[in-house]
C-alpha cells in the first residue's frame, strides 16, 4: 500500500500527500482528546500578554529558576509520539494547491466509491494518519475525519485521492 495521496482536478497546482512525514508537523493533533475538548475562541494576544505578565513577577519576586524536569518532557513527547493517534487539518494542503475560481466541489477518492463534499466545508476536514504510534496500513493509508466529530467512530476509510471539481 502506498502512503502518496495526489489532491488533483480543477486545481493550480496538483500535489501529492506523504502522510508518513505528519508525524514531525507541529499542525497535527491528538485524535484521543481532539473530539472531547471544548474549545473556546481566546485572544492570542491577550493570553500571552497575560503569560508573560506573570511569568515577569514571578521572576522578580523569586529570581529565574530552569525547569528541572526538561528531559524529562522530552523523553515525555517522545513517547507520545510513537504511541499517539494522530491527524492533520486539511485545508492548508487544499490552500497549496490553490483550487481555481470555478471549482465548486471536493471529492475523496476512496476504494469503495466517491464521496463529494462543498468546497467551503473542506476546512472541516482531518486527516487521520497514525494509530497508537503506527501508519494506518489496514483501510489506509489515511481516514478521513470531520472535526466535529460525527464520523468520530465511522472515518472514511480506503482513501485514494482528493479530486476538485
Amino acid at each position: 500500500m502506498e502512503s502518496i495521496i495526489p489532491i488533483k482536478g480543477k486545481v493550480k497546482f496538483s500535489i501529492t500527500l506523504d502522510s508518513g512525514v505528519w508525524i514531525f508537523d507541529d499542525r497535527k493533533v491528538d485524535l484521543t482528546t481532539y473530539f472531547d475538548d471544548t474549545t473556546e475562541m481566546v485572544d492570542e494576544l491577550e493570553e500571552y500578554t497575560k503569560a508573560v505578565s506573570k511569568h515577569w513577577s514571578r521572576e522578580i519576586q523569586e529570581g529565574a529558576t530552569y525547569p528541572p524536569t526538561l528531559k524529562t518532557e522530552k523523553k515525555y513527547e517522545k513517547e507520545k509520539i510513537l504511541n499517539g493517534t494522530f491527524a492533520i487539518p486539511f485545508a492548508p494542503f487544499l490552500k497549496n494547491a490553490e483550487p481555481l475560481i470555478d471549482a465548486a466541489t471536493i471529492v475523496i477518492e476512496t476504494e469503495s466509491g466517491e464521496h463529494p463534499l462543498a468546497l467551503t466545508q473542506a476546512d472541516q476536514l482531518l486527516i487521520g494518519f497514525s494509530k497508537e504510534g503506527k501508519p494506518l496500513r489496514e483501510n489506509g493509508p489515511v481516514h478521513i475525519y470531520y472535526k466535529d466529530g460525527s464520523n468520530r467512530d465511522q472515518p472514511i476509510t480506503d482513501v485514494r485521492a482528493f479530486r476538485v471539481e
